[in-house]
């Protein structure tokens, strides 16, 4: 394999679950996903399943236990799992907070100074990790959907929403629906991108919703009620809800998960739906 090295292999649901590394020109870092190959894999081309995970993960904590095997095994899909941020870099301040720098990279590309050298998890997820799946697996180009879970939610929404065509479906769980008006991502957007908050809005999904023009791209986002990120005002769904009803170009289904909290829990409970969602489009 071209420019890539494995690191696992396991057999899950017919097919393999592997790891691997590669040294990231745009991140400047090796970096590090995951790859499950469905049994179709072996002998035909498949679309891609992109999964971004959210603040403190890297691509084990959906590995492991996201529940998505079964599922994009049956329907024969490629699911993608890459790290949250670029790592080891030694710039000053990187590790010091579990939401801001490694662990943290927002997925979008940094204007400010030390971040914007390295902090380019836009470029990374949306051109040079692809280029990497399909020059190396069975992947078909132009199938593509993306979902995520809290900050990867919100990467995974916001990166549908600023590449109208590029995903065929997009979903979350528990994103990061309005960051330019929660605490996380004000402390993400102010670090990453600078004070302007009008900038700010390039990388907010409520926002983007307001004014995308692409073509009809559908989405599901499920938010359990016991979330108690929720309930600190992190989350923000409804202001994503009320963004996409004055937008018919945007079919979103959201959902409330009655009981549920933040944690993989929550996401195993809800893979399946996800990657049925995602399937639909995808296997059209």
């Amino acid at each position: 394999m071209a420019n890539i090295i494995q690191n696992t292999s396991n057999k899950a649901f017919g097919g393999l679950q592997k790891t691997f590394s590669h040294d990231s020109a745009v991140l400047g870092c090796k970096m590090t996903f995951g790859v499950y190959l469905p049994p179709k894999a072996v002998s035909q081309k498949c679309p891609v399943l992109y999964y971004l995970s959210g603040l403190t993960c890297t691509e084990q904590n959906v590995v492991t236990k996201g529940n998505y095997h079964s599922a994009a095994s049956r329907h024969g899909l490629i699911v993608v799992a890459p790290d949250t941020s670029p790592r080891g870099l030694g710039i000053p301040g990187e590790d010091e907070s579990y939401d801001f720098g490694s662990g943290a990279g927002f997925y979008l590309n940094a204007t400010q100074s030390p971040w914007a050298e390295n902090y380019k998890m836009d470029s990374y997820i949306t051109s040079e990790l692809p280029s990497l799946i399909e020059s190396n697996f069975n992947a078909i180009p132009d199938r593509k959907s993306i979902t995520g879970h809290s900050m990867g939610g919100h990467g995974a929404l916001v990166l549908a929403l600023r590449n109208p065509a590029l995903y065929q479906s997009a979903s979350a769980f528990s994103p990061i629906c309005n960051p330019s008006n929660c605490d996380w991502g004000k402390k993400a957007f102010g670090g990453y991108l600078g004070p302007d908050t009008t900038i700010w809005k390039q990388y907010d999904a409520t926002e983007l919703a307001k004014t995308y023009e692409g073509p009809l791209i559908n989405i599901l986002s499920d938010q359990g009620s016991d979330d108690n990120f929720l309930s600190q005002g992190q989350l923000l769904p409804e202001k994503l809800v009320d963004s996409c009803k004055s937008n018919d170009t945007i079919a979103l289904t959201s959902r409330s998960q009655e009981g549920y909290d933040h944690s993989y829990f929550f996401i195993a409970s809800f893979m399946a739906d996800h990657v049925d969602h995602h399937a639909k489009y995808l296997n059209k």
